[in-house]
């Protein structure tokens, strides 16, 4: 990342920087969370804001919360509405939770107006309006109607520069909340600043969607490993026959490329050396280990074989800090999940000593980490799918910028 746009946590006002009491503070939270019969059945983005939202019920703000759900277009959309949230939100903050028919206007107004301090209001969602994803300075003066002060804690879509994150940090004092706040000092830990050695793990499907990527991170760190159907694609841009492996064989010059460019950047770049090898693509599936030297024609790497395994425990061992995103294999199927979670049990038991600072982030590898059982025992696991990788690929992120003091 640029020195203009590495997120130095200074930088940034806080929580700590404002009184709020008696204040009406607009607190943009993300929300989004899954439903299953109209129950939230995976409250996790919940209870990463329920800090946010406490401290500032009990100091005697008005809490004012701004959400989006779904993509409904910029018009009401019934099966997109907040209202079934509510009351989870509720019982994870473990105080009562408003609801508001509408996020501007006469609805808001009222429901804001009611507030006492320490009251707590959840609006409609604002992608039922068109003027949330333009960043419509109309519509960012309506919300902003309704609020004081402005505390960001969704780092999870400040990717975007939409109104309500974005726009409103241009209209009110802004600030960010505890969550913004835990996730920029991790992310400032992971690369901007970090212990040396650094050692990225990048996996998943594509080297398409993680060029970007892959090129930022071979100029920050010192070994990256590649895995998951990634590492085909650059096996066989080196000449490894690679049978029939999921590849994108169109980007073998991209990869070398890449390869090039870590090796000016002196970046080791940790390839498989041996590779799990099965002839149907389904859990359970017969199969069995193979040299690079021997994969079979009719054959599908489906994950990193022991000896690459051993590889990435001991480049784990001589990193001070670990940055990872995507798996090493078809981790959903067993029992191609055995290079992801011992390399994830490996990465968790350092940080548990204190010799690795560990940061994960992306939705597949939050999804590994839980299967392995050791998100816990990360430094941090980020939630963020889009927002960490584009922070991850050096970009500047619309909604943190935002909130820079001076």
């Amino acid at each position: 990342m640029s020195q203009g746009t590495s997120p130095d946590t200074r930088s940034f006002r806080t929580l700590d920087d404002v009184q709020v009491k008696g204040k009406r503070v607009l607190l943009r939270v993300d929300i989004n969370v899954p439903m299953e019969n109209g129950r939230v059945s995976d409250a996790t983005r919940i209870e990463r804001v329920v800090p946010t939202i406490r401290e500032i019920a009990e100091a005697g703000g008005r809490v004012v919360l701004l959400a989006h759900f779904g993509r409904p277009k910029g018009k009401p959309e019934p099966k997109d509405s907040l209202r079934p949230v509510v009351a989870a939100v509720a019982e994870h903050v473990g105080r009562p939770v408003a609801f508001a028919e509408d996020c501007i206007g006469e609805a808001a107004a009222r429901a804001v107006a009611a507030l006492k301090d320490g009251d707590i209001v959840l609006l409609e969602n604002t992608r039922f309006h068109p003027g949330e994803e333009k960043n419509d300075p109309e519509f960012v003066k309506a919300l902003a109607a309704n609020g004081d002060i402005y505390v960001n804690d969704a780092f999870s879509a400040a990717h975007r520069a939409h109104a309500s994150t974005e726009g409103l940090a241009h209209v009110l004092p802004a600030y960010a909340g505890r969550s913004m706040q835990a996730e920029l000092e991790a992310l400032a830990k992971a690369l901007e600043a970090p212990k040396r050695p650094v050692v990225a793990i990048v996996g998943g499907a594509k080297v398409s969607t993680k060029i970007d990527l892959l090129e930022n991170l071979v100029t920050k760190v010192d070994a990256l490993v590649i895995g998951g159907g990634m590492a085909n694609t650059f096996l066989h841009a080196q000449g490894v026959a690679i049978g029939k492996s999921l590849a994108e064989k169109d980007l073998a010059t991209t990869a070398l490329k890449i390869m090039e460019k870590a090796a000016t950047h002196n970046c080791a770049i940790i390839l498989p050396v041996d590779a799990v090898v099965a002839w149907h693509f389904e859990a359970n599936a017969p199969s069995q280990a193979y040299g690079l030297d021997a994969i079979p024609e009719d054959g599908m790497i489906l994950d990193v074989g022991p000896q690459s395994v051993e590889r990435v425990r001991a480049a784990i061992d001589d990193a001070a800090t670990l940055v990872w995103n995507g798996p090493l294999g078809a981790f959903e199927l067993p029992p191609f999940d055995a290079g992801t979670v011992a390399a994830a049990r490996h990465a968790a038991e350092r940080t548990r000593e204190g010799k690795l600072v560990s940061v994960a982030g992306g939705g597949d590898t939050v999804s590994a980490l839980n299967h392995a059982g050791v998100a816990d025992a990360f430094s941090y696991v980020s939630t963020a799918g889009g927002a960490f990788l584009e922070w991850m690929e050096g970009k500047a992120l619309p909604g943190v910028e935002a909130l820079r003091a001076g």
